[in-house]
């Protein structure tokens, strides 16, 4: 059985342990010094940006062409279907051909008449250089047999002229489509009398496969950008593709190409004409259609984009950022930023690759102090159904 030494000590050895424990508590949790707040970073890195810009566009027909008369006449019958497609060559008036024929006709008499004196020429030309060997005709009547000849051969040409100038406007009375793609409609119909100078055209044609869509660009933004390229802060994108969006913000399917840019400025804007030429073989596309282009200025290597919810603005209104330095504190940097790509900014400078860019917790750090920095997408995820640890308690049960 213990002494009553024993039994005396025991209780205050373990007062003495529990007064040693609160000692130590108290000094981890010294107050007035809480931990450093945590923060979430992401580190820039160096990449290929393609430089886009959204301008308004109209959509115009690759080819347009309206079909006029050369003649004067009376419409006698129209050949096409009217908002149908039309090939090239296809005749689609036809016009009242009498007085055409008839000086077709007329032309046509006159070269029988030519070619029936140029016999006749010939046969005296040919008898008359006989005669003349045996001296059986003057020189003179050989000369004359000669020159009539001539004659006649130039009667026959002019006959053959005048009835290729004849079938000219008789060829005409046939209206063609001078392109093919689809006709609108008609602006005559049957009995109407058409000129060959009349300001109306019969009907309008328009291939609208491909398309153009005319934009334009602000001359500045322009210039700017050719001075980025030639000093190489830029690579020119001419062969990037176009993304064309619908009226109702839709994408189009097809993407385009860039076609040419005026160089002219006009005067009212203040923009530079530019073409993109599209397929549009759905005929989805129509002339006068307004659009979007989606257009690449330019080629950006080594960018650094920063999202956006890690710039702010100061009371002044320049862009600020803030980032975790090699000693884990708050550094501010003053930053320039140029256009938005997506969720992030494009930076010109006050920031570059590596550097540790604070996204999360912005609204408990100041410039200076100390966090517990931890990036973007390392947090270690928690484990599901973890078995619970050991209890003390059960642990001195068991004892």
């Amino acid at each position: 059985m213990p002494s009553l030494r024993t039994r005396n000590a025991l209780p205050i050895a373990l007062i003495a342990s529990a007064l040693a424990l609160a000692a130590c508590g108290k000094k981890d949790a010294a107050p007035g010094q809480p931990p450093p707040p945590a923060v979430t970073y992401v580190t820039l890195k160096p990449q290929t940006v393609t430089l886009t810009r959204e301008l308004t566009g109209r959509a115009d027909a690759w080819q347009q062409a309206d079909v006029r008369p050369q003649v004067t006449g009376i419409v006698e019958r129209l050949l096409f279907v009217e908002g149908g497609m039309v090939r090239a060559g296809q005749t689609l008036y036809q016009l009242d051909q009498t007085s055409y024929r008839a000086n077709a006709n007329s032309a046509n008499a006159s070269i029988m008449s030519a070619e029936a004196s140029l016999v006749s020429a010939r046969k005296n030309a040919i008898r008359s250089a006989e005669l003349v060997k045996v001296d059986a005709i003057s020189k003179q009547d050989n000369d004359n047999a000669q020159a009539a000849l001539r004659e006649a051969e130039a009667a026959l040409h002019s006959a053959r002229a005048s009835l290729q100038s004849a079938n000219v406007p008789l060829g005409y009375t046939r209206v063609t489509a001078p392109i093919s793609g689809r006709i609108g409609r008609s602006s005559v119909t049957r009995g109407a009398l058409v000129t060959a100078s009349q300001a109306t055209a019969l009907a309008v044609i328009q291939d609208t496969d491909p398309m153009y869509v005319e934009i334009n660009q602000s001359a500045t933004e322009l210039l700017q950008l050719r001075r980025e390229v030639q000093n190489g802060s830029l690579q020119g994108t001419d062969t990037v593709p176009v993304t064309i969006k619908l009226d109702d913000g839709s994408t189009f399917a097809h993407q385009g190409k860039l076609s040419f840019a005026e160089e002219l400025v006009d005067p009212s804007t203040g923009a530079v004409a530019i073409r993109v030429i599209v397929p549009n073989p759905d005929q989805v596309l129509l002339p006068g259609m307004f659009v979007r282009a989606v257009v690449a200025n330019g080629e950006r290597q080594n960018a650094i984009l920063a999202p956006q919810q890690g710039i702010t603005r100061d009371p002044r209104g320049n862009a600020t950022a803030m980032v975790v330095d090699a000693q884990g504190k708050v550094e501010v940097r003053q930053v320039k930023v140029n256009t938005t790509v997506g969720d992030k900014w494009l930076v010109d400078g006050g920031l570059k690759a590596g550097d540790k860019l604070i996204v999360e917790g912005l609204q408990k750090i100041k410039p200076g102090s100390q966090v517990k920095a931890v990036e973007l997408g390392s947090q270690p995820a928690k484990p599901a159904n973890a078995p619970a640890a050991a209890q003390p308690a059960a642990a001195a049960s068991g004892a």
